[in-house]
């Protein structure tokens, strides 16, 4: 038996590989199949079965198209609903593979048909346990994400969360590895571990939602508590997970095309298409095409374009640096941005038109200046409750979308955050959309909650 994982640090997101004696399952698998299949012709075995622990809603999921080059089998837990072929497990059914088997756990409560999959070994013994998103490390999953497909509430689904985990898995030996969907950066729970594994027994002592004197009340008000909205791109990733998408091949084909800059350029003047920047931020505040708009692949890159890029039928062109443009058409894929038209041949440094700027200034600076100008906070809730500079005004870069008329093109913005990705990611917004009085700082915040001691008079003062 071999059990691999395969971690996808910029969607915090865990599928995985598990083979024996010849045959193969694949348990959520990533929009790209190249990984699975790989994996299948070197270790000379067979994917029978592709598992899937529920409607992903954060990523589109590989299943499909999986499917059709390997001829295994989709499989989901009672109550899934497709419009493809696969296969209804049922509750405590066993599904065999080589010398280990799977047991199939229904363990509703994230989404109606959240199914958790028990692996044994060769010898019988319970192994590892696939939970999705009902457990993570440290927490368990959000219940208010299936809420618009259903007439439930996130009160109904946290309280079926609280009796599958009681039920289903904490009866489960105390040595079983848990192996999650998601870890830490993920926003399918609040309070995920950085560990992307862990051992029942250990969750059990550690984990909040499951310790043993917490009444079912006190669950549900709990993991019900301080949820921020989902990302708008959940519900649409659900639909396309449950109903099919195009084919990867396809996706990677268009979008992987090299355009010289005159095309590019002519592209990028027709309505409806947006120019996506995915270089590294020092680099894009230097010089980058006008009306672009930067998130770069060297940050959390997928949730980002998600979060801000409000149709998923966005037409998309896409600079990047050289040798990284398949990447980025890829990485927009795994969330369901399947318009991408090209790239700019040669990268920005092949440019020889017009470019733009952003002002932009290091922490230290910032900390060292007096600066008349309205600071924009663009850090998350929790970021900013714990600690932020007087007077700046709340403007977190998640909502960006619904918050724009908050601000005057006639003002002046300082604009920062916890290292400057997300600054420089809010500026390109604003400077697109005509807000021309902009400084970008980069740097850590740590450097401004620590500062007053050091820099004294200078510094704003810190509420926390």
């Amino acid at each position: 038996m071999q059990v691999e994982q395969i971690y996808t640090g910029c969607l915090s997101q865990g599928s995985y590989f598990i083979s024996s004696d010849g045959e193969a399952v694949v348990i959520d698998p990533l929009r790209e199949t190249k990984p699975y299949l790989d994996r299948a012709k070197k270790q000379g075995v067979k994917i029978k079965y592709i598992l899937e622990t529920h409607f992903h809603a954060d990523f589109v999921s590989g299943h499909i198209d999986l499917a059709k080059a390997s001829g295994a089998t989709i499989i989901y837990g009672p109550g899934a609903s497709t419009s493809f072929e696969m296969k209804n497990a049922k509750d405590g059914e066993t599904l065999k593979v080589g010398k280990i088997s799977f047991k199939v756990l229904h363990t509703p409560g994230h989404t109606p048909e959240s199914t958790c999959y028990l692996l044994n070994d060769e010898s019988g013994k319970e192994y590892a346990v696939f939970t999705g998103d009902t457990l993570f490390i440290g927490d368990v999953g959000r219940p208010d994400l299936a809420q618009k497909a259903t007439d439930l509430t996130k009160e109904d689904l946290a309280g079926w969360l609280f009796d599958s985990l009681r039920e289903k898995l904490m009866p489960l030996p105390d040595h079983t590895i848990v192996y999650p969907a998601h870890g830490a950066g993920s926003a399918c729970g609040k309070k995920m571990s950085s560990e992307t594994w862990d051992t029942l027994g250990h969750q059990k002592e550690t984990n909040y939602a499951l310790r043993a004197d917490m009444t079912r009340a006190e669950f549900v008000a709990e993991v019900t508590r301080d949820l921020l909205p989902p990302p708008q791109y959940f519900s649409e990733n659900v639909k396309l997970n449950k109903e099919g998408y195009t084919s990867i091949t396809e996706v990677m084909a268009q979008g992987a095309r090299a355009l010289s800059v005159d095309d590019f350029e002519y592209i990028a003047n027709q309505e409806d298409v947006l120019v996506l920047d995915v270089r590294n931020k020092q680099n894009f505040v230097k010089g980058f095409i006008p009306g672009s708009i930067f998130i770069g692949l060297d940050g959390s890159f997928a949730p980002w374009v998600g979060a801000l890029v409000t149709n998923l039928e966005q037409k998309i062109l896409i600079v990047a640096p050289e040798g990284q443009e398949s990447e980025a058409v890829k990485r927009l894929a795994r969330v369901g941005y399947d318009n991408a038209l090209g790239f700019l041949d040669g990268g920005f440094g092949a440019w020889n038109k017009e470019v733009d700027q952003i002002e932009t200034i290091s922490v230290e600076e910032f900390v060292g200046s007096q600066l008349d100008k309205k600071i924009l906070d663009v850090r998350k809730p929790d970021e900013w409750e714990t600690a932020h500079i007087e007077g700046a005004q709340h403007f977190p870069l998640d909502f960006i979308n619904d918050h724009m008329g908050e601000l005057n093109s006639s003002t002046s913005y300082v604009i920062h955050c916890r290292s400057g990705y997300r600054s420089t990611i809010a500026a390109s917004i604003l400077k697109a959309r005509g807000y021309d009085m902009l400084i970008n700082v980069h740097g850590s915040f740590d450097v401004i909650k620590f500062s007053e001691l050091e820099v004294s008079g200078n510094c704003p003062s810190l509420v926390s």
